[in-house]
């Protein structure tokens, strides 16, 4: 019996992950097409039907280049950052409910297992930063460590406001609660936070200063090349999807239907239009704003997105509290 279940959760984290690299290679296709239009040029147009196959034209490219390594640097640390990056990012999946039952692994504590891993990723940039022994490759791991903790702060508040709405931890009770109305309604202020947050805690434009070309060359994976920075590559678009359907759950009902006589259509299908949503603003943002300031970052983090999503919660907490019903919206 033992070895049954043994065997069925790794061919259902095998199936996770097969289902998440091809995700992450299609997306990264859409985002240079998207880019391309913005911009008025045609992006991948040669490998493939209209380019569809230059995601795995760069990931044979980047699998059969040579790996250098430093001579200067912790070679240890230097290899395994790379890989812990990846294994984190694949981590958060685990708990993410695609539909009615359908999740790997359905913990009560789904909330702060998602927070603890999303906070793992600090650790792994700063390996990175430091293992390369570069001043370039440090100073953005710095610059990465001190905006992923301060963002995870305004999320962390922002989260503690759906757990009081819900009642639970559980992302399927989470997703459950919102059958009588989305949480993107009562809650619009900290979905737009979180989802402004959720752009920081992922280095993504227009808060990408980690990363910064101009300055920093190319951040704290600037020493790395081949599988190395495969890895990375494949870790933060990971992240990417990850923030978007998390998004999609904790506010927008997951597999729920807008309307109930379109509950025919398959959940798994409204998850993924609802996902497909926020991955194209990502790609969007992207092509559209500049970047931040470093100061204005943390400026927005800590003296806006904190003070704002805290007086929310307790607002959230009063009247909950004071409507005697918690939990949750659904019977407000």
């Amino acid at each position: 019996m033992l070895f049954y279940y043994i065997i069925s959760v790794f061919l259902k984290s095998l199936i996770l992950i097969i289902f998440l690299l091809v995700a992450v290679a299609f997306f990264t296709v859409l985002e240079r097409k998207l880019i391309a239009s913005v911009q008025r040029r045609r992006g991948p147009n040669i490998v493939g039907t209209f380019g569809i196959l230059q995601a795995g034209a760069d990931g044979a490219k980047l699998l059969i280049k040579e790996t250098v390594i430093p001579s200067s640097s912790n070679a240890a640390i230097f290899i395994l950052s790379p890989i812990f990056t990846f294994v984190v990012a694949l981590m958060g999946w685990i708990i993410v409910p695609f539909g009615e039952g359908s999740v790997l692994s359905n913990i009560n504590l789904g909330i702060l297992y998602f927070f603890a891993v999303s906070s793992l990723g600090v650790y792994t940039i700063i390996m990175a930063g430091w293992s390369s022994n570069s001043k370039y490759a440090f100073l953005g791991a710095l610059r990465s460590a001190a905006q992923m903790i301060s963002y995870e702060v305004a999320i962390g508040f922002t989260i503690i406001t759906v757990f009081l709405c819900a009642g639970s931890l559980n992302l399927t009770e989470i997703v459950r609660a919102q059958e009588t109305v989305w949480y993107v309604v009562p809650l619009f202020p900290m979905f737009i936070i979180f989802f402004i947050s959720a752009l920081a805690e992922t280095n993504r434009h227009p808060f990408d200063l980690p990363e910064a070309e101009a300055e920093l060359v190319s951040g704290y994976n600037v020493e790395y090349s081949a599988m190395g920075f495969a890895l990375f590559f494949l870790g933060e678009y990971g992240n990417i999807l990850l923030m978007s359907i998390t998004t999609a759950i904790l506010f927008l009902g997951g597999w729920l239907p807008p309307f109930a006589f379109l509950s025919f259509i398959p959940g798994s299908i409204w998850l993924g239009l609802k996902v497909g949503v926020f991955a194209i603003l990502f790609v969007i943002i992207r092509a559209v704003l500049p970047r931040y300031r470093y100061d204005q970052l943390m400026q927005i983090g800590w003296k806006i997105f904190i003070p704002v999503t805290l007086g929310w919660l307790f607002l959230i907490a009063g009247i909950l509290v004071g409507f005697n019903s918690l939990p949750g919206f659904i019977y407000f």
